[in-house]
């Protein structure tokens, strides 16, 4: 199916495939991607070659697919954007990560950068500034979509390397960052383990292993932690079902 979906996208003649700037789009609504898509479609040389309506199923298209920029939301479910971010840099590093946001906080530009995306784009900004995000990237550049200043790139990047081992959430391990939103989301034990495909005793022992490593002891204490922490959106639509 996924080699279909990368030859129905790329075209019929190899040369072309080989040629196109391939892109895989991430983004829990469906009216998001579809003009994500036609945006990119028009575009000389842009082929979109998967959509995740979620960020485990980003990290897995971006492994399977290996498209050389992913397109992700800031914020997604079962999987935020920066942790999808982070996992693709580390398991799939030749795909540059776009992240597209409505939030335009100095923190959430800082922890793309540490994540490892490689530009920030505003969902208020005019279709043409993704577009330039898009070429700049590919062109091994980094981007920040105005109002955000394109000098403060440097001083972002800097500000980013200097949070560290101090961030009691990089503790955490990126098995247990995704339990920690997942759990937070409401999922249980049975089902995080299914999204997972892990057991049912092993997402019980990463709950435990978060609780003490962040000092929590309920799941409500979770779930406080991860609207602070901007691992779930203070005000979001629900994700599609």
């Amino acid at each position: 199916m996924l080699a279909q979906l990368c030859h129905a996208a790329w075209g019929p003649h190899e040369t072309v495939c080989m040629s196109a700037l391939t892109i895989l789009i991430a983004d829990d609504h469906q009216m998001v991607r579809e003009g994500l898509r036609a945006l990119l479609k028009a575009e000389t040389n842009f082929r979109v070659v998967g959509e995740a309506a979620d960020g485990l199923a980003a990290v897995r298209l971006a492994l399977q697919l290996q498209p050389r920029i992913v397109v992700l939301d800031l914020m997604m479910p079962k999987l935020r954007g920066l942790e999808a971010a982070r996992q693709i840099r580390q398991q799939a590093p030749r795909s540059k990560v776009v992240i597209v946001s409505m939030y335009g906080d100095e923190a959430f530009v800082v922890e793309a950068l540490r994540a490892g995306a490689h530009a920030y784009v505003l969902k208020e900004a005019a279709a043409s500034e993704l577009i330039r995000a898009i070429r700049e990237v590919e062109a091994g550049r980094h981007y920040l979509s105005p109002p955000l200043s394109e000098a403060a790139i440097q001083a972002y990047k800097e500000k980013a390397e200097k949070i560290g081992s101090l961030d009691i959430f990089e503790q955490l391990s990126p098995r247990e960052r995704q339990v920690l939103q997942l759990t937070a989301e409401g999922y249980t034990s049975g089902e995080i383990a299914a999204h997972l495909s892990i057991s049912s005793r092993t997402a019980e022992t990463h709950r435990a292993n978060i609780l003490r490593k962040l000092n929590l002891r309920s799941q409500a204490d979770m779930i406080r932690f991860a609207l602070q922490r901007g691992v779930l959106p203070l005000h979001k639509p629900p994700p599609e079902s």
